[in-house]
């Protein structure tokens, strides 16, 4: 096997379909993509699942608080959260979790998943060290935008 860089915009169509299928399934949402432009704001929250192989990476969804606390509501099926608490970080990990579980069925074989991250806060950023290439995608949901954001590392090799 070659080493080679893995082409995160040629997964775009999957992972459209992946986090439509998921949050479609886990929390009865029907989000589409396109809307809101990415802007940084405080108050939001990301969940994040690591993979190592053949291929290095990650992925991760970004959302407002609002979006967290809609996620967490139906997902769970309890009253919309008031604040960020443990059922939020379980909800937004679950969907990372999800997420990420069927997207490494379509990357290269060989592809371990992480346990969930997650990251809640006013003024934040999250790098994933050794990224070369990203793809942030922006959906639109209930509660307003949300983005989800494939990243590739160094050290993985992918042969396509």
């Amino acid at each position: 096997m070659t080493n080679s860089i893995l082409q995160v915009e040629a997964y775009d169509t999957e992972v459209c379909r992946i986090v439509q299928d998921v949050l479609m399934t886990m929390t009865n949402y029907r989000v589409a993509p396109g809307g809101s432009a990415y802007t940084e704001q405080s108050g939001r929250a990301t969940s994040a699942v690591f993979f190592a192989g053949e291929w290095s990476g990650a992925v991760l969804l970004e959302c407002s608080l609002s979006m967290a606390f809609a996620f967490t509501a139906q997902l769970m099926q309890i009253p919309k959260p008031i604040q960020f608490d443990d059922d939020v970080f379980d909800a937004l990990g679950e969907l990372a979790n999800m997420i990420g579980g069927n997207l490494k069925a379509v990357l290269p074989r060989g592809v371990s998943l992480s346990m969930p991250s997650v990251v809640e806060g006013s003024h934040y950023s999250v790098r994933v060290c050794g990224a070369n290439r990203n793809k942030r995608m922006t959906f639109e949901g209930p509660d307003g935008p949300f983005w989800v954001t494939l990243v590739e590392t160094a050290g993985g090799s992918a042969a396509r």
